[in-house]
C-alpha cells in the first residue's frame, strides 16, 4: 500500500488535540503582542529610554510581523507546515531570550524584530494546519469557534497578565515565560500534527516581500523620529519619500508578476476596498489602544502596572460582547452597514475618552474604554468575515493575508501618528503649565520630555528640590492626559471618515449590483 501523499491528512491524527495545539500557538502570538504594553513604562525606567526607543518595542515587533505574514504564509505551503511551525517555535524561542536578557533598548527592539519574523511564521503555519485538518461541514465551523474563542480569551487577559508579571517579577519575565511555553508547544506539534503542504506552490514573492517590508519601516520610522526631527525636517521627508518610493515599486511589481504575493484586481471591488478600510479603521482607531491605554493610565494616574491591567480590563471584556451585538445587527442590517456602525462606535468611544481625560475620574474614562471596545469587539470578527465574502474560494487564503497584514500595518501606522501627535501636544502643554524657573530650565534637558512620554518621569526629575519635583510631576502627568486626548480625538476623526468612506463604497457596490442584475434581466 503506497503512504499517503504529504498532503493529505491520515486518519489516525486527533484532531482535537491538532486544534488545541495550533490555537495555543495562536494565542500566545496575542497574548506576547497585547502583553507587553503594561511593560513599557517599567523597560524605559529599565533602560532611561526615550519615548521613540519606547515606541519601536511595539513598533519593531509589528513591522516585522506584518511584513513577513504574506510570504511567510507561501513558504509554509511549500516547505511544509509542520515544518514551519517547529521553525517558527524555534524562531521565537531564540528572540524571547534575547528580549529577556537584553542589555540596552536597541538589543531589546533588535530581538522583538527578529520576535515578528517569528510570529508570522507561527500565525501562518497554524491557520493552515487547521483549515488542513477541518476541512468542510460543521467540525470546521466549530473549530474556528474555539480557535476565535481562544483568540478573544488571550486579549481579554493580556493586559492584567503583564501587568502582574511585570510588577511582581519584573518585565523581563515577560518574554522569558514563553521560553518553556514554546517548548510545550513544540513538543505538541511534533506528535500531534502530520506534515502537510500544497503539491503545486507558486513561486515565492521575494522581492514584493522586500519592498513592502522596506516601505513599511521607512514610514514607522519616520513618524516615530518626527517629534526629535519635526515634521518638516529633512530626516523625516527623505524618510517619508523613500517609503512612498518604494510602496510604489511594491505596487508595480504586484501588477507585472504572475503570482504576485497580492492580487491587486480584488481592489477593483468597492465591497473589498470598503472590508480592508474597515479593518484598516478597526486596528488604527481601536486595537492601537493596546499600546496607548497602559502609558495612559500609568502616567496620567500614577497607576501601578497591575492596577493599569485591571484598569484596562473594561476595554477588553466589551470586546468580548461586541461580536454579539454585531451578529444581531447583521440579522437587521447589511454588513457594510455594520461594519459602519462599528467605527462610528468607536469614534464616539475616543472622543468620550478623550474629554475626560484629563479630569482624573476612571469611571469616565472606563465608560469611553466600554463603547470604543464595543465598537472594536463588533468589527474585530466582522471585518474578517466580510473580507472573506468578497473573494472566491480559490483565493481565501490571499484575502486572509491581506487581511492580517491591513491589521498589523494599521496598528504599526497608527503608533507612530498617533504617538506624535501625543508626544507634540504632551510637550506644548507641559510648556504652558510650567513655569520657567531656573531650576526647572535646568531639567528640561532635551530628553526629559522623551523620558516622561515614555513613563520614566521619576528618573527624569531625580535630583530637584522637593517642590520643584512635585510641580514638575504633577504637570507631567496632566500633559500627558492632553497629548492622549489629542492623539484619541485624531483616531475618532479617522474612524468617523472610514465610516463614511466604507458607507459610500457600500453604496456604490449595490448600485453596481443593480446595474448588473437589469442588465441581465
Amino acid at each position: 500500500m503506497p503512504p499517503p501523499s504529504p498532503h493529505q491528512r491520515p486518519t489516525t491524527v486527533n484532531p482535537a488535540f491538532v486544534l488545541a495545539t495550533a490555537s495555543a500557538t495562536c494565542a500566545l502570538i496575542v497574548l506576547d503582542t497585547n502583553v507587553v504594553a503594561v511593560s513599557l513604562p517599567s523597560i524605559a525606567r529599565s533602560f532611561h529610554a526615550s519615548f521613540a526607543d519606547v515606541e519601536w518595542v511595539v513598533s519593531a515587533y509589528m513591522v516585522a510581523f506584518a511584513s513577513c505574514l504574506l510570504p511567510a504564509g507561501g513558504l509554509a505551503d511549500r516547505v511544509g507546515r509542520k515544518k514551519m511551525l517547529l521553525l517558527g517555535l524555534a524562531v521565537f524561542f531564540l528572540a524571547s531570550l534575547g528580549c529577556g536578557a537584553a542589555p540596552t533598548a536597541a538589543a531589546l527592539n533588535i530581538a522583538r524584530a527578529v520576535k515578528g519574523v517569528g510570529a508570522a511564521m507561527l500565525l501562518t503555519a497554524a491557520l493552515a494546519v487547521i483549515a488542513n485538518t477541518f476541512h468542510e461541514g460543521p467540525a470546521r465551523v466549530r473549530a474556528w469557534a474555539v480557535w476565535g474563542t481562544c483568540m478573544g480569551l488571550a486579549t481579554t487577559v493580556a493586559p492584567l497578565v503583564g501587568g502582574v508579571i511585570t510588577q511582581w517579577f519584573g518585565w523581563r519575565w515577560i518574554f522569558l515565560l514563553n521560553l518553556p511555553v514554546c517548548a510545550v508547544l513544540a513538543w505538541c506539534a511534533s506528535r500531534a500534527i502530520v506534515e502537510s503542504r500544497n503539491p503545486k506552490p507558486g513561486p515565492l514573492d521575494l522581492a514584493g516581500s522586500v519592498l513592502f517590508g522596506s516601505a513599511l519601516a521607512l514610514g514607522i520610522w519616520a513618524l516615530i523620529e518626527v517629534p526629535a526631527d519635526g515634521l518638516a525636517g529633512w530626516p523625516t521627508v527623505a524618510r517619508l519619500l523613500a517609503c512612498v518610493l518604494l510602496f510604489a515599486a511594491f505596487v508595480q511589481v504586484q501588477r507585472v508578476r504572475a503570482h504576485a504575493m497580492v492580487d491587486l484586481a480584488l481592489f477593483r471591488q468597492p465591497r473589498f476596498v470598503a472590508a480592508v478600510l474597515a479593518m484598516f479603521g478597526y486596528a488604527a482607531c481601536a486595537q492601537v489602544m493596546m499600546t496607548f491605554l497602559p502609558l495612559y493610565l500609568q502616567n496620567a494616574f500614577g497607576l501601578s502596572a497591575v492596577a493599569a491591567g485591571v484598569g484596562m480590563l473594561p476595554f477588553a471584556l466589551s470586546m468580548v460582547v461586541g461580536p454579539y451585538i454585531g451578529a444581531a445587527l447583521g440579522r437587521r442590517v447589511s454588513s457594510m452597514a455594520v461594519l459602519s456602525a462599528g467605527l462610528v462606535l468607536i469614534a464616539l468611544g475616543n472622543l468620550l475618552t478623550a474629554w475626560v481625560a484629563g479630569d482624573e475620574r476612571y469611571a469616565l474614562v472606563a465608560l469611553g474604554m466600554i463603547v470604543t471596545g464595543l465598537g472594536a469587539g463588533i468589527l474585530n470578527g466582522d471585518t474578517q468575515k466580510a473580507i472573506m465574502a468578497c473573494v472566491p474560494p480559490d483565493r481565501t487564503g490571499m484575502a486572509s493575508g491581506i487581511s492580517t497584514t491591513t491589521r498589523f500595518t494599521a496598528i504599526v501606522t497608527s503608533v507612530g501618528v498617533l504617538g506624535a501627535v501625543l508626544a507634540a501636544r504632551t510637550h506644548e502643554a507641559f510648556l504652558a503649565a510650567t513655569p520657567v524657573t531656573p531650576e526647572v530650565k535646568t531639567a528640561f534637558d532635551s530628553g526629559f520630555m522623551s523620558r516622561v512620554l515614555a513613563g520614566d518621569t521619576a528618573q527624569a526629575t531625580a535630583g530637584l528640590p522637593a517642590a520643584v519635583r512635585a510641580t514638575l510631576m504633577s504637570a507631567a502627568h496632566a500633559s500627558f492626559a492632553s497629548g492622549f486626548a489629542a492623539a484619541l480625538g485624531l483616531a475618532a476623526v479617522i474612524a468617523v471618515s472610514i465610516a463614511v468612506g466604507v458607507w459610500l463604497l457600500a453604496g456604490k457596490s449595490e448600485a453596481a449590483r443593480m446595474r448588473g442584475a437589469a442588465s441581465n434581466g
